[in-house]
């Protein structure tokens, strides 16, 4: 005869606060990731924000930030798996940083008429070296690399992720389109 301490019942997992109550849906984390990269590493906004805009206006500038955002939405959701969603907001997350500190060094608006323009949109090997690269780094990619990392992300069921994976890529789309004919066609 074994020796029960404790009687289990079946409703000690409503009373507990579980993964599904407390964490993150997935979609929440790819919808503020695409967010930051798409505004918040525009070099371009901030200097129209700054007043030291060199030519364009603010609507293209805001057309080019959406544009980067849904395309960080768009990878995002496909690899909004639960094994790949982390690692791959930290490369975007990354990416864009170091896109905006060479935009930011080179003097050149990060859009995407500059990027037809020669500029490849990465920094040198030489100009990693410089204070401001870790200073941008510091300020753009840290404080959502941290917050991505801390982010415990609900494990939905594979259909539901499926569903939640295909509505990110056509909310992405719907955003990519338009502002892909904007930008490209010189509409602004």
């Amino acid at each position: 005869m074994a020796l029960k301490l404790f009687r289990s019942t079946g409703y000690s997992s409503i009373l507990a606060a579980g993964e599904t109550r407390v964490a993150t849906h997935p979609g929440w984390l790819i919808l503020l990731t695409s967010l930051w990269v798409g505004f918040a590493c525009n070099v371009a906004l901030w200097r129209d924000l700054g007043g030291s805009a060199v030519g364009g206006s603010l609507g293209r500038t805001l057309m080019t930030g959406a544009f980067a955002g849904a395309a960080g939405g768009a990878i995002l959701s496909l690899l909004g798996w639960r094994k790949t969603l982390k690692p791959a907001a930290l490369l975007i997350v990354f990416a864009a940083a170091l896109t905006a500190s060479a935009a930011w060094q080179a003097d050149v608006p990060a859009d995407a008429a500059s990027v037809g323009m020669g500029w490849s949109g990465l920094p040198s090997w030489r100009g990693l070296l410089h204070w401001q690269v870790g200073a941008i780094l510091a300020g753009l990619a840290l404080p959502p690399a941290v917050w991505i990392c801390k982010t415990r992300v609900r494990r939905l069921p594979g259909s539901q992720q499926l569903g939640v994976n295909m509505t990110g890529i056509l909310a992405a789309a719907a955003v990519l389109a338009p502002s892909a004919f904007v930008l490209f066609n010189g509409r602004f």
